[in-house]
């Protein structure tokens, strides 16, 4: 793959789904950085603390929905209170194996949600999503 984003942030609480989701993306080659937090929290705090000046800002978010301590939802809550240079212009989509409509349907009312989806990540759902959300064919 040609064009790559500059960095994918995953954030599930369950370590074998992030080391699954992490070894599509490498294999795909679509992504100069990925980050892992399995906590909602210190994702958050990831995305305040500057690195080298800058905040991190990455393209794309995988945020699971169902999370011990701080859930997606929650995450989401506290995401949008971060000033602008903290946020960017990130795609986020829910990546969950929440079976409840209504976590769609609320889905579907957040403009930061661009998608959501089942779990796990495949190689063909994170052609789609590259495709879909940033124009980047195969």
């Amino acid at each position: 793959m040609k064009t790559k984003l500059k960095s994918i942030l995953l954030i599930d609480d369950d370590e074998p789904t992030n080391f699954l989701h992490k070894l599509v993306i490498e294999r795909l080659d679509c992504a100069e950085e990925i980050i892992v937090h399995q906590e909602a929290a210190r994702a958050l705090e990831f995305l305040k603390t500057p690195r080298n000046g800058t905040f991190a800002q990455p393209d794309l978010i995988f945020l699971d929905i169902n999370m011990p301590a701080m859930n997606g939802w929650e995450f989401l809550d506290a995401y949008h209170q971060l000033p602008g240079e903290q946020r960017g212009k990130v795609v986020v989509v829910m990546l969950t194996t929440s079976l409840n409509p209504d976590d769609q349907t609320r889905a579907a009312t957040i403009h930061d949600i661009r998608g959501f989806l089942s779990k796990p990540l495949s190689m063909e759902l994170m052609k789609e999503v590259l495709r879909k959300y940033f124009g980047i064919e195969e």
